[in-house]
């Protein structure tokens, strides 16, 4: 401002405008050289980024090949993988096919070994014995015993075991030894999980041997406790002995074997066959008549005594028999004689049988005149030997209203004719009483003289197997009445199957095993062919 003095007001605004358009000047150049900068600025940076830019594509592209790549040899590896998974659904369709054919021809070989074994019976006479493991139970866990209980939980454990169909397996432990498994071999092994059903599968097939002149003998041997009773009769009502029959599946050998006998029977022609029972128990080495009745018609136990007969066999004189004609009358009556058998609550069993139970079925065939060893085979002959059967048979007999005194006294044989012949055949069901441990049972008096006397008889029992096994001169049967009455069904013509029954717990072992050894050694008796009673043959001549 100080050389603005002493000018004139023109040369001021001259310095203003030339000094302006210097600024302007200065401001156009600083301009030019940033849009210069920034220009070529973004020229570089536009460089870079397309450089940039290719090689994204040419890494894109690269990448891309790489994955496209793995694409397809992932997708020729699960074609791979599909072909071979139809490959080995092929194979194994193949082997299923291989197999289940392996397994039919396992069965008819098994079935042809069994049907071969049972030929080899027959010839041999060999005891059939089945047997059968029961479930666990409650009474099981050693309650009412002072033992530990490791013990206690070592007797609730399972020793007895079903292998296969004719194996059972036995674990044998003891205290600081080393287990030992023990094997034993049977016509037929059940588990505990099978049926009533399936024991009476296998047994049926012997109820026909009935009607083609053959005795059977359907015997169950096993501990106290075992699932004998139930095995033979089926479950039994709490405070009755009597079993019900309004389960059907449930029912045991007994009652099965009797509807299974009338089937067959309903089969042939009316009249040519019929049916009596007698209902026996060896209580304390005595034998009851379970069928015999008082004066009032009431039944009760009378003592009989069994006795051989001049040709060998045994015999229950004024024994009580009893005609049925279905199986319903014999459930009735049956029901009612088995009300009197004798039972006593343990420790092991609350309904304890303290006796043998022995139930014959005596089927008498009929055979008239020409038609011998024919039977009927018309509807005619049907309705004459019919006819002549009301005749012959008293009329008391056909309403099932008397009671025949012993089986030499059978109605027929009363009032046999000429024309008229018979075949007497018998179905025996035993059920055994258990053998017993007097130190698990913790019976005493009277119990206590019951077990002596079920032990000694079955004791009996196998002596007399032992003494037919080894084939010495003399069998003891009159060692025990139960051996006595038995005879003819243990040593005879019968064909006998024993029903093993055992425990599977391990607080049982011990009386397991000498059931299983039992078994075992009644496999091996070999009594001789069993016979036939032969019908009587047609007569060439007329």
């Amino acid at each position: 401002y100080q050389g603005l003095a002493g000018r004139s007001t023109n040369e001021i605004l001259q310095l203003y405008a030339a000094h302006g358009q210097q600024m302007k000047l200065q401001r156009s150049s600083v301009v030019t050289q940033l849009h210069g900068a920034i220009k070529k600025k973004l020229k570089q940076d536009l460089k870079s980024l397309h450089s940039f830019a290719l090689e994204l594509s040419k890494d894109f592209q690269r990448q891309s090949k790489t994955c496209l790549y793995r694409v397809l040899a992932a997708i020729q590896g699960i074609q791979l993988q599909n072909e071979a998974m139809q490959m080995f659904q092929i194979k194994a369709f193949d082997l299923e096919q291989t197999l289940q054919e392996v397994t039919e021809r396992y069965e008819k070989e098994k079935q042809k070994r069994k049907a071969l074994h049972n030929s080899l019976i027959e010839l041999r006479g060999n005891i059939r014995v089945h047997c059968r493991i029961r479930p666990l139970l409650p009474f099981d866990d050693a309650a009412g015993h002072s033992v530990s209980q490791d013990r206690r939980r070592n007797f609730s454990e399972k020793a007895a075991y079903a292998a296969d169909d004719e194996t059972v397996l036995v674990k044998c432990s003891r205290p600081g030894h080393a287990s030992v498994n023990k094997t034993f071999q049977f016509e037929r092994v059940y588990n505990d999980l099978e049926s009533q059903d399936a024991v009476f599968a296998d047994v049926a097939p012997l109820l026909t041997s009935l009607l083609d002149g053959y005795n059977v003998c359907i015997m169950a041997y096993g501990q106290t406790g075992s699932g004998k009773t139930y095995t033979m009769l089926g479950p039994q009502l709490e405070g009755n002995l009597a079993f019900s029959i309004e389960e059907e599946s449930e029912l045991g050998i007994i009652p099965r074997a009797t509807q299974e006998v009338f089937r067959l029977i309903s089969e042939k022609p009316p009249g040519s066959y019929w049916v009596e029972v007698s209902v026996v128990e060896v209580y304390n080495n005595e034998i009851f008549d379970l069928l015999a009745k008082d004066s009032y018609g009431k039944m009760f136990g009378v003592k009989r005594d069994v006795v051989t007969t001049r040709d060998g066999k045994s015999d229950v004189p004024l024994l009580t028999h009893e005609t049925v004609e279905n199986a319903s009358e014999f459930l009735h009556l049956f029901n009612k004689g088995l009300q009197l058998r004798v039972t006593h609550p343990t420790l092991v069993h609350a309904h304890s049988s303290r006796s043998h139970l022995v139930v014959t079925l005596t089927i008498t065939t009929v055979v008239f005149g020409d038609n011998f060893g024919t039977l009927w085979e018309d509807e005619q002959t049907s309705q004459r030997l019919n006819k002549e059967a009301s005749c012959t048979f008293p009329q008391k007999m056909r309403d099932n209203k008397s009671t025949s005194s012993s089986r030499a006294s059978s109605p027929v044989q009363l009032e046999a004719t000429e024309k008229m012949k018979q075949v007497k055949t018998r179905l025996q069901l035993v059920d055994l009483a258990g053998s017993e441990c007097v130190g698990m049972s913790g019976v005493t008096g009277a119990a206590l003289r019951e077990t002596s006397f079920i032990n000694r008889s079955l004791s009996a029992l196998a002596d007399v197997l032992g003494a037919i096994a080894e084939q010495r001169a003399h069998v003891p049967y009159r060692n025990s009445k139960l051996t006595h009455l038995l005879q003819d069904s243990v040593g005879g013509d019968a064909k006998l199957l024993v029903m093993l029954c055992i425990s599977p717990g391990q607080k049982y072992l011990t009386e397991s095993m000498q059931s299983l050894g039992f078994g075992t050694r009644a496999r091996q008796v070999q009594r001789g062919q069993v016979k036939k009673k032969n019908f009587p043959m047609p007569s060439k001549g007329k």
